[in-house]
């Protein structure tokens, strides 16, 4: 893998893949219109068994988190599928890498090594800290839905929710409030706003590399959607649970005078800056991304070490590894398979194919529920119609349960035992807001397709 790597991050070796990739992704769509025969025809019928087996086993751990029995998790399943894919013949070895987009990987990598530099140089925390501290107490809920989604749709929302759940505590304390209402606004708001680019979240990146669609027109068709899902979301938490407006007590605590790392903050903010730029320029985004991630690692003060671990090495494995299983699936004819199914279930129809990647997302998650749908939808339909439908219904599906979504999570976990959110708690307020977004976005991308 390392000399890959190096290839990877090497200019002339990233422009080369993300051409490769394009090419890549014509090809698989020409597999997928064929039904996957030939591949199939390749096989013995215990190699497609075994790969549908594998590849079955694996959404099982990716929807239950773990494999009965055993502590396997996600992206542990993810690796030995893969290695099992590679070992049993079904794909490969030598065309292992074929399978993986290395433009997603890169890009995904390098957004993650951005926003640690903007975390480590304070500007999340100082960011919401600053509004938070000027508020009054009717102004909390839509500062917190508002810049929630705001941040969440130029960075992964999960860093979000980590810096907003301790200075909404905070907040919540120094006016009185129950602090339930509130936590929930930081993990709806956080996955409506990421559905409005494709830097939002990884669903989105995978969406964006697959699709060919460029930044800004990912961003004037979805961000009204993200908009009119965070005045949803606000309308449903204040009517839902109006008696939080009382409050329940009265302190003086004041939120913490946050500090920045003014030197590193304004060369990560410019960076930032440059990237987002050349997105609406049209620039690939794994390349741009790369070059900004290559600036923010020259420095002469800190230590990459230190950014190192701010990168969510498992999503990455989850991703690399998924790539392969999906193409064992496609090389035993599954793809095939689940075209003919999809056309059975009528999903060429955009309220049915919404209502079908909302379900599947909350039973597998939505990165495993968008790498399973790539091959077909190309097939249904107006591509570029059904991309933006997915991109939008496997995100704002998130807001259904707790488990919906990694960002509900770390909301939940996060505020630990000040504020307890129950399965019935969410529920309650995720059912409503999923509903009304998702048939509002489906309403709106039928529109202007």
């Amino acid at each position: 893998m390392l000399p890959g790597a190096i290839y990877i991050f090497s200019s002339t070796g990233l422009t080369r893949l993300v051409k490769a990739n394009s090419l890549l992704l014509s090809v698989n769509a020409s597999i997928v219109g064929m039904h996957s025969s030939l591949s199939a025809a390749n096989l013995s019928e215990a190699k497609v068994l075994a790969a549908l087996l594998i590849f079955l086993v694996s959404y099982l751990v990716f929807a239950v988190g773990r494999l009965p029995g055993l502590k396997i998790d996600r992206p542990g399943a993810a690796i030995i599928g893969a290695v099992l894919m590679v070992a049993l013949g079904i794909v490969p070895a030598q065309s292992t890498f074929q399978f993986i987009d290395f433009s997603t990987l890169v890009l995904l990598f390098c957004m993650m090594l951005v926003v640690s530099n903007l975390r480590m140089a304070g500007f999340f925390d100082w960011s919401a800290g600053f509004f938070l501290r000027r508020l009054r107490r009717a102004q909390l809920l839509p500062a917190i839905i508002f810049i929630s989604g705001f941040l969440s749709a130029f960075f992964v929302n999960d860093i979000i929710c980590l810096a907003m759940v301790p200075l909404v505590l905070v907040a919540t304390r120094r006016m009185g409030l129950r602090p339930e209402r509130y936590l929930l606004a930081v993990a709806t708001a956080s996955n409506i706003g990421s559905v409005a680019t494709i830097t939002g979240n990884p669903q989105n990146i995978l969406i964006g590399s697959f699709s060919g669609i460029r930044f800004f027109d990912f961003l004037t068709h979805l961000a009204p959607v993200a908009i009119v899902g965070l005045l949803v979301d606000w309308a449903v938490l204040h009517w839902l649970d109006r008696r939080q407006d009382v409050p329940v007590s009265q302190a003086e605590e004041a939120l913490p005078a946050l500090p920045l790392v003014r030197g590193p903050l304004i060369k990560s903010a410019l960076v930032a800056v440059f990237i987002v730029v050349g997105f609406l320029a049209g620039i690939p985004p794994a390349m741009v991304a790369a070059i900004g991630a290559a600036i923010l690692l020259v420095t002469r003060r800190g230590d990459p070490r230190n950014v190192y671990k701010e990168v969510n090495w498992g999503l990455l494995v989850l991703f690399s590894g998924l790539f392969i299983i999906v193409g064992g699936a496609q090389q035993a004819g599954l793809a095939g398979h689940f075209l003919v199914l999809g056309q059975k279930m009528r999903l060429t129809s955009p309220a049915v194919f919404v209502a079908f990647t909302a379900v599947l997302g909350n039973i597998v998650s939505n990165v495993p529920a968008v790498m399973l749908l790539r091959p077909i939808v190309p097939a249904l339909g107006n591509p570029h119609q059904m991309w933006l439908l997915l991109a939008m219904a496997s995100t704002l599906a998130g807001n259904l349960t707790i488990t919906g979504s990694l960002a509900n999570i770390i909301v939940i976990e996060t505020a630990g035992p000040e504020a307890h959110i129950s399965f019935r708690d969410y529920f309650r307020v995720g059912l409503p807001i999923t509903v009304l977004t998702l048939v509002l976005g489906t309403a709106w991308l039928w529109w202007i397709r």
